[in-house]
């Protein structure tokens, strides 16, 4: 049954097209992925179907009595909101029924009625549908397993982190039970361990979901069909909604295929364009013998723009001095703010070609770690020392090196020329390489999208000549592409990388090592990558040993989840 029809939806921004006659169908249960390039609209494509930005021309059918439930990237909370408002409003349908439940039986007591006994029977299966009976233990249950701190349900929401206010509007998008989910960016400012849990519970539900997520392994686990977004470039390429059947492994197999035979078909165009301009430059005497129709066919043809694969961004790293044997050595570090402990007796050595990824539960110390190291934090004892021929660029999951109110060119760098290795460009091509194109370039950084954002800051500190990169959550809102780019430059980087992140693909190919911070300032080193650490975790639960590959090459790929 469908859940959901969007048609003729058309979306412009001044002379920026974002949509043009855009076509969706969601059906019930059906699990949803939206990729595309940063800036296509995917944002905004949710927004428009849930009707808080208004299309220039849109028809939107949904099925009756459907309800929806939309998580934004950045959530928005009514002024002096707490956690316990959000979550009481969230369960109001639920509280309606109960207590329409409640007056229905009480009546019964006095007179017996067929009709009440019927509504009764159907309000049974609504709030069982809507989540229970208990609705201040879901409430309490979903609050802490997402971390939002107990002390915090009754303090005002514009107190809370960002990484907080997050998982709050993560539970109040779960308490709705609504039939169709409209997630953005579920994933942001969560730990490795709770977008687990995360992708379990939604597993585990039968709503609808429409999922915007940069986390492939998330992606790859939930969604049955992907959506690409391709952008608007011009009349002549509009762009639209293409459907991949599958999750993304399955997607990236028929994107492939396409892609492949997208070429092969454009390689026999541009034959077949030689052979009739051959042909047209023989001279009049030789075509007055063809057809004014054949000509006019390969004029049309010679005009047309042919099939030419998506641009991908370049990114790329200035060079730098080599570092010497000593990059960063942290001993006995320890640091504590009142009684909390956060580092206690942290020792770190970063070497050469080493990428060392940080992984533990919010707010377990991997930025005062990250800002120790650097110097911002002074330990309460210990020692950090740097090699003396280390460089370091640190990119802060706030962007705060971004200036908001300049134009892109401006915040790119501060010269109208950029030198990557041997070569010296202009600002304005190597932004354009990295598909921020002249008309763009004009633009405020305020009005580019969350990646976008985060990719002309990599960009920028990529300018640095820095041996060491320190990224701090460096694939928040990255589109797909962008995020493949990202990770072969950083597995090509001759220098070392201290990394958090959440994502835990981006872990897995990246990494080849991790800190992991197991709580009460323990950090205790892990060699190998995401994956390789929670297997060895879990055969130590077991109480087993992990199966070894021959050679010594580690351990065994644990068998695959069986796909429902």
């Amino acid at each position: 049954m469908t859940l959901l029809r969007a048609f003729d939806l058309t979306l412009s921004f001044g002379s920026r097209t974002l949509f043009s006659n855009l076509e969706l169908v969601i059906e019930e249960g059906e699990r949803v992925g939206l990729v595309g390039v940063n800036g296509c609209g995917k944002s905004t494509l949710m927004k428009v179907l849930t009707g808080e930005v208004k299309a220039d021309t849109s028809t939107i059918q949904v099925q009756r009595g459907m309800r929806t439930s939309h998580l934004a990237q950045e959530p928005v909370f009514p002024a002096g909101s707490t956690p316990s408002t959000e979550l009481t409003v969230a369960q109001q349908p639920l509280r309606d029924a109960l207590d329409e439940h409640a007056r229905l039986s009480e009546s019964l007591e006095h007179t017996y009625d067929e009709k009440v006994l019927e509504r009764l029977s159907v309000l049974v299966e609504k709030i069982d549908h809507l989540g229970g009976w208990d609705t201040a233990f879901e409430s309490r249950k979903l609050l802490d397993r997402l971390g939002v701190d107990p002390a915090t349900w009754d303090q005002p929401i514009e107190l809370l982190s960002g990484g907080q206010k997050k998982r709050v509007a993560i539970a109040r998008a779960l308490l709705t039970h609504a039939d169709l989910l409209m997630f953005d960016e579920p994933t942001n400012h969560l730990d490795a361990e709770t977008v687990e849990w995360l992708q379990d519970e939604l597993d585990s539900r039968d709503s609808a979901l429409l999922l915007v997520t940069h986390d492939r392994y998330f992606l790859d686990g939930l969604v049955d069909r992907i959506i690409e977004v391709e952008p608007h470039v011009s009349e002549q390429q509009p762009g639209g909604l293409v459907s991949y059947h599958g999750n993304y492994e399955a997607y990236l197999e028929q994107k492939f295929v396409k892609l492949q035979d997208q070429s092969t078909g454009e390689h026999k165009r541009q034959m077949w364009i030689a052979q009739e301009v051959a042909w047209l430059r023989k001279g009049p005497k030789a075509r007055a013998t063809k057809s004014k129709a054949r000509i006019d066919r390969a004029r049309k043809l010679l005009s047309e723009k042919g099939f030419q694969r998506p641009k991908v961004p370049d990114l790329q790293i200035a060079a730098a001095p080599r570092l010497s044997q000593t990059v960063i050595e942290a001993t006995h570090v320890c640091k504590s703010f009142g009684e909390l402990v956060v580092l206690d007796n942290v020792n770190v050595i970063l070497q050469p070609g080493e990428r060392v990824g940080l992984v533990g539960k919010n707010g377990a110390g991997k930025t005062t770690l990250i800002r120790t190291l650097l110097g911002e934090i002074k330990p309460d004892s210990g020692t950090v020392r740097l090699g003396p021929k280390t460089r370091v660029v640190h990119y802060d999951q706030l962007r705060t090196a971004l200036d908001e109110d300049k134009t892109v060119y401006e915040a790119a760098w501060d010269d109208d020329w950029v030198t990557l290795g041997d070569k010296k460009m202009r600002l304005a091509e190597y932004l354009d390489d990295l598909l921020f194109p002249v008309p763009m370039q004009r633009m405020k950084v305020k009005g580019l999208s969350g990646g976008e954002r985060n990719r002309l800051l990599l960009a920028r500190l990529f300018l640095e000549g820095a041996n060491v990169l320190v990224l701090d959550e460096p694939t928040n809102d990255l589109d797909l592409v962008t995020l493949n780019v990202l990770e072969r430059l950083l597995m090509q980087f001759t220098g070392a990388v201290i990394l958090v992140t959440h994502d835990r693909y981006f872990l897995d190919k990246v990494a080849t090592a991790l800190l992991v911070f197991e709580g009460e300032g323990k950090v205790v080193r892990h060699e190998g990558n995401y994956d390789l650490y929670r297997r060895l975790q879990a055969q130590t639960k077991k109480g087993t040993s992990a199966p070894q590959l021959p050679g010594g090459l580690g351990t065994a790929p644990a068998a695959k989840k069986p796909r429902r």
